[in-house]
């Protein structure tokens, strides 16, 4: 009987011994996609989560300089806004497969996400540079200036050569801006590599893997547009991604008005139906597409197509009215 026992036992113990209860662990990057990164996980040990962190960083960083159109990187899309005009650009594969998922999101979007208005977002942003640096002569791009580089934003003329993995913007005036989608689709492709119990936030992109080891959701809030520290409600999120688009985001001040940086394809202006736009989604991809398109729709035309892809949304207007998809009221803790 004993010697029957005891190798049960034994069996036991080792099962017991290789079962380690995985704990909480998190890291901040401050040197990719010009913002904020934070990845929280649970994991066997910090040397388990260490690793993750560093493919998490090295992944993030590759991105970065691909996507950065103000980082010269082989193979990246400035070195294909430089040759626009002159030459086709061999692009490294992220590069290809994100301007594909650019070109559908300007579909899916009604044209509202166009990553070839390039020029146009040049200008605010260099705009939006001095104004900083220089409040008292803040300016406005010329509209003159920008209604010329409007004539250079046609989605079609961006020529992807997937055989050849090459990228080619035969008008010279043309240039990519993929600010609308990367985080997105770079937080997506991250968060597809990390285990269960992971969640990233790159810079109010928030991504999830799975739920906490415990069963529980991960609790994130969502910032009010008024009040800086202050939050509008906690969403629970389980495997799902959560993006917020808002006007107090990367903003400048002339004459007393303050503008932001999403900006309408058909005005060449700072969207103005909203003060901030959530989206909730399976892909964070899309919610990044989404939650810069909505932000340029009026609230039917956006429910419409957040119905027809299948997304939550929370729409926050000017007088801070709130207004919820039932599935993301569902959510909300």
């Amino acid at each position: 009987m004993g010697k029957r026992i005891f190798p049960a036992l034994l069996l036991v113990a080792l099962l017991c011994g290789c079962t380690q209860r995985k704990q909480a662990y998190q890291t901040v990057f401050l040197d990719v996609f010009d913002t904020v990164t934070t990845l929280r996980g649970y994991d066997v040990s910090q040397q388990a989560f260490d690793t993750q962190a560093q493919q998490v960083h090295r992944m993030l960083t590759e991105y970065h300089n691909l996507f950065d159109i103000y980082t010269d990187c082989p193979g990246g899309l400035k070195q294909v806004n430089d040759q626009a005009g002159i030459a086709p650009v061999q692009v490294e594969p992220p590069v290809m497969a994100l301007l594909k998922e650019c070109k559908n999101a300007y579909t899916l979007t009604e044209g509202r996400v166009n990553v070839a208005m390039g020029s146009v977002l040049r200008l605010w942003h260099d705009a939006r540079e001095a104004g900083l640096a220089d409040p008292a002569h803040a300016a406005l791009p010329a509209a003159e200036a920008l209604a010329e580089a409007a004539k250079h934003a046609a989605i079609d003329s961006v020529l992807l050569d997937e055989a050849a993995g090459t990228v080619y913007l035969p008008d010279g005036q043309q240039r990519l801006d993929v600010g609308a989608v990367a985080k997105g689709w770079a937080a997506q492709q991250v968060i597809r590599q990390l285990p269960e119990g992971y969640m990233l936030n790159l810079g109010g992109n928030v991504c999830t893997r799975g739920s906490k080891p415990d069963g529980g959701s991960w609790n994130i809030a969502v910032q009010s547009p008024e009040t800086a520290g202050e939050n509008l409600c906690v969403v629970r999120l389980t495997g799902q991604s959560l993006v917020t688009s808002g006007d107090y985001q990367r903003c400048y001040t002339v004459a007393g008005k303050q503008y932001h940086h999403i900006i309408d394809p058909d005005t060449c202006m700072p969207g103005t139906q909203w003060r901030s736009v959530s989206v909730l989604a399976q892909d964070s991809c899309l919610a990044d597409c989404l939650s810069t398109a909505l932000f340029l729709m009026p609230l039917e035309q956006g429910r419409a197509l957040a119905d027809r892809l299948g997304v939550e949304v929370m729409w926050v207007d000017a007088a801070m009215h709130i207004t919820q998809t039932e599935g993301f009221r569902q959510a909300v803790q």
